[in-house]
């Protein structure tokens, strides 16, 4: 399996097994049967294009996504003096903490309250419209339960609670810190990531047994074989990242949702709408402590536990005067936690009520895939099999590109596929195959059109050896 180029040597060569030889002359392949013979050289030229080409934009998001993984443990040593503090006796009434937040930085408006998960964690304050914070984020303001003493206020991003470092690195790994466009360079890695480990798979197991083994080899052909044997071990880990991460990328992810629409299978989210109790007039932008939206946070924190939603959890303060509290559960470690409810402010009754159980089945693999993929559906075991995954991946495209280099004879682009090979492949085998990668592509647009590129360009240099091979023979 190959991350990175590998040459593309005709099949029966010597250079076709991985030899370190010089090549010989090529001795007449021997016939097989059925469509495989003629896809084999396809395949691996296709690997080879997408190592050469996507290999770069895979080193950066192993790079930066085995940071993302080692983040969450950095964030809790970097961080620790706000996010935990000593147990007390008692703790306060979350409305008494919000009030201590809201008085220490008075400027913003209450977004969300995440009271304390544990007893020696401190509980969240989220304000947002905060001058100098970012508008995508919130500035959250760390509270002792027991005392009320703000221990400090950081920017916050995203569901997860991710802090200014984490936040950082997530970035950097979904967008290189340039916005939407640089989005595009993941949704590439993530589009071809698969492609490359299914056709290594397809590749290492089409060799003969006696040219997989590492033991006793050199040069090339030892490079080749840590390259398959790691490759083998780590494809179906860079299957999943592919697949998760497409889920929320910006045009496959799109194209996913819509499909998950179509076919009943979104995530569903609680109704927000109070049940018409007369709450107008409620000022839902002063945020202090929560008694201005009615029956106060304390009331809606205990409703919310009477309907089973135990911690940790996050209260969402009505949005207008005709919406209703929303307390939902953010657990995303095993097992999930993800219940929500709806609170009407002027009586405090429960108005709706979403279990997580209820999802529909391709709404939960979605939450799943993606919690697994950001290293927190399983905590630190999760975490250190993505740097695993990640540090592997790194090592396949330094060996893909040492083998490009060990070999270091011929064209820099290997040898195109031969002549013809498309025509070789039996209709009732070509036919399906064209349907469904042309299906794939419009899903997958950065598959798509790299893809078209990739064999306009092998069509080129197959008709530039075709023209120097009939010059030479003149």
């Amino acid at each position: 399996m190959s991350t990175a180029p590998s040459t593309s040597p005709t099949p029966g060569s010597a250079r076709a097994e991985g030899s370190d030889e010089a090549p010989q002359a090529a001795a007449p392949a021997p016939k097989s049967r059925g469509p495989w013979a003629p896809l084999r050289p396809l395949i691996l030229r296709l690997h080879f294009y997408a190592g050469v080409f996507v290999a770069p934009f895979l080193l950066v998001a192993a790079t930066t996504g085995f940071l993302y993984a080692a983040a969450f443990q950095a964030e809790k040593l970097v961080y620790s003096h706000e996010l935990t503090v000593p147990v007390g006796d008692a703790s306060l009434p979350i409305s008494e903490q919000v009030d201590a937040a809201r008085k220490a930085y008075p400027e913003g408006t209450v977004s969300a309250v995440r009271p304390s998960p544990e007893d020696d964690a401190t509980t969240r304050v989220m304000l947002s419209g905060v001058e100098g914070v970012d508008a995508t984020h919130t500035l959250a303001v760390f509270v002792d339960p027991y005392t009320g003493k703000v221990r400090g206020a950081l920017e916050q991003y995203g569901s997860t609670g991710a802090l200014p470092l984490r936040t950082w690195i997530d970035e950097f790994h979904r967008d290189l810190h340039l916005g939407e466009n640089g989005r595009l360079y993941s949704e590439l890695a993530a589009s071809w990531l698969w492609v490359i480990a299914g056709g290594g798979l397809v590749l290492w197991f089409s060799r003969r047994r006696a040219l997989r083994k590492v033991r006793g080899t050199t040069g090339r052909r030892r490079t080749l074989g840590l390259h398959g044997t790691v490759g083998v071990w780590a494809a179906v880990g860079f299957i999943f990242l592919s697949a998760t991460g497409l889920t929320w990328s910006t045009y496959a992810g799109a194209n996913i949702d819509v499909l998950r629409t179509s076919l009943g299978q979104a995530t569903p989210s609680v109704s927000a709408a109070a049940s018409g109790g007369d709450h107008a007039g409620h000022d839902t932008a002063s945020g202090a402590g929560g008694d201005e939206h009615g029956v106060g946070l304390d009331r809606v924190l205990a409703a919310a536990r009477a309907e089973g939603l135990g911690d940790p959890v996050e209260i969402v303060p009505p949005a207008d005067a005709s919406s209703a509290f929303v307390v939902k559960q953010v657990q995303r470690s095993w097992p999930e936690k993800q219940d929500a409810v709806a609170i009407d402010p002027a009586t405090g009754e429960v108005t709706d009520v979403l279990r997580f159980d209820d999802h529909p089945l391709l709404a939960k693999l979605t939450r799943w895939g993606i919690d697994l993929h950001t290293g927190v559906l399983f905590g630190l075991v999760n975490q250190l099999a993505l740097m695993a995954l990640a540090g592997a991946l790194i090592l396949l495209i330094v060996w893909g590109y040492r083998m490009w280099w060990q070999r270091g004879r011929g064209s820099a682009f290997g040898r195109p596929v031969p002549r013809g090979a498309w025509a070789q492949v039996p209709p009732y085998v070509l036919v399906p195959l064209m349907a469904t990668v042309a299906v794939i592509a419009y899903f997958v647009p950065l598959l798509g059109i790299p893809l078209v590129a990739f064999l306009v360009v092998d069509v080129v240099l197959g008709e530039i050896a075709h023209r120097r091979g009939r010059r030479a023979a003149v």
